[in-house]
């Protein structure tokens, strides 16, 4: 049974996670994508092609990617290359405080460039990626023309 994990499944956008697939052939060629949908509605997306090592893992921290969003050995290259599906669109963050991106990594057979929805992947799993850590206090700066926030730590 396959299985992609990431370790911590909750953390700080700045905060390297360990991406981790479990469970396939031996030299399995796989294609892991990360997507998140933005607070516009936006869809962004990255992947990455891997060939399984002799015991059927696959973990960007040690391995390859062959091609796709990047190339080469890239710990964070699935949350570091997202792109837009549409063009000229930014990724950004306006609640902060609230709630956190919600990234979807999903594992396909293959070498998948473009899926529909009837491409069921091997395993997904989902990660929350959080802009403010926990009791951090947001306060508005509005004085004159400035405008800003502070970000006051517990």
């Amino acid at each position: 049974m396959v299985e992609v994990t990431v370790t911590p499944r909750s953390s700080l956008a700045d905060r390297p996670v360990e991406v981790q697939v479990r469970g396939l052939s031996p030299s399995q060629l796989v294609t892991l994508r990360a997507s998140l949908t933005d607070e516009q509605g936006e869809r962004f997306q990255a992947r990455a092609f891997f060939r399984a090592d002799g015991a059927g893992e696959v973990d960007p921290e040690r391995h390859a990617a062959l091609g796709g969003s990047y190339a080469g050995v890239c710990p964070m290259g699935l949350f570091w290359f997202l792109q837009p599906d549409s063009l000229f669109r930014r990724l950004v963050k306006r609640d902060v405080v609230g709630s956190p991106f919600l990234v979807r990594l999903e594992v396909f057979d293959g070498l998948c460039l473009v899926t529909g929805p009837q491409d069921q992947p091997l395993a997904s799993c989902e990660v929350e990626r959080w802009y403010v850590g926990p009791g951090v206090q947001r306060v508005p700066i509005r004085e004159g023309r400035v405008r800003g926030a502070l970000f006051l730590p517990p």
